[in-house]
């Protein structure tokens, strides 16, 4: 008698697993809707780290990239991140799955994934969030204070955010999905992700 095919191995549920997860994308991409909501919706305790939540702690002197990338600016993000991934470590020790979300850039050290890979560990999945530009620049219309980007910022960003095709990295278009939809898709993206981590 042959002997029976192997079983298909269990795919993993991502509701349910202890994860670090870094949602990537332009502004207006949804990221931080999209980083609650599904933080929101977990079967186990999970935290949502913005890290522009985290830049603006810093009231007085606050270095506002919008005006000038400069070394202020630089030394504020850097102090952000730092903090996100010490918060996200503190968590993740307790039990607590975290998603944080940030504007990486794929060609850009400094706000690069190596920072986060440090910070956070070598656990963390990232995934990108990049909806189409007239996407974008109509949710960015809808922003207020500074965290509204001129359209040809966003537009800039956006161009940039398209290198992360071929980087291996996964990529959800939410063009035409809300943000449960999106979140869903989230799920079926890091299912696969556990099950075979991407290379960064």
């Amino acid at each position: 008698m042959p002997a029976p095919p192997p079983a298909a191995a269990p795919v993993p549920d991502p509701s349910a697993t202890t994860l670090a997860v870094l949602l990537i994308g332009p502004a207006g991409a949804g990221k931080t809707s999209v980083a609650k909501y599904w933080a929101d919706h977990r079967r186990v305790p999970t935290a949502h780290i913005s890290l522009d939540d985290v830049r603006e702690w810093v009231r007085s002197g606050f270095a506002d990239p919008q005006s000038g990338w400069n070394d202020n600016s630089e030394a504020q993000y850097r102090l952000a991140r730092r903090t996100c991934g010490f918060a996200a470590r503190n968590f993740l020790a307790n039990g607590i799955s975290c998603i944080l979300d940030d504007a990486v850039f794929p060609d850009r050290p400094v706000v690069g994934l190596g920072g986060w890979k440090r910070h956070v560990g070598p656990g963390l999945l990232p995934v990108v969030l990049l909806p189409g530009l007239d996407i974008v620049l109509e949710r960015n219309a809808e922003r207020s204070g500074n965290r509204r980007l001129t359209d040809e910022e966003v537009a800039r960003i956006h161009g940039r955010m398209a290198g992360w095709y071929g980087s291996g990295l996964p990529i959800i278009d939410n063009s035409q999905l809300d943000v449960p939809a999106t979140a869903r898709v989230l799920d079926d993206v890091l299912a696969r992700s556990i099950a075979s981590p991407p290379q960064w």
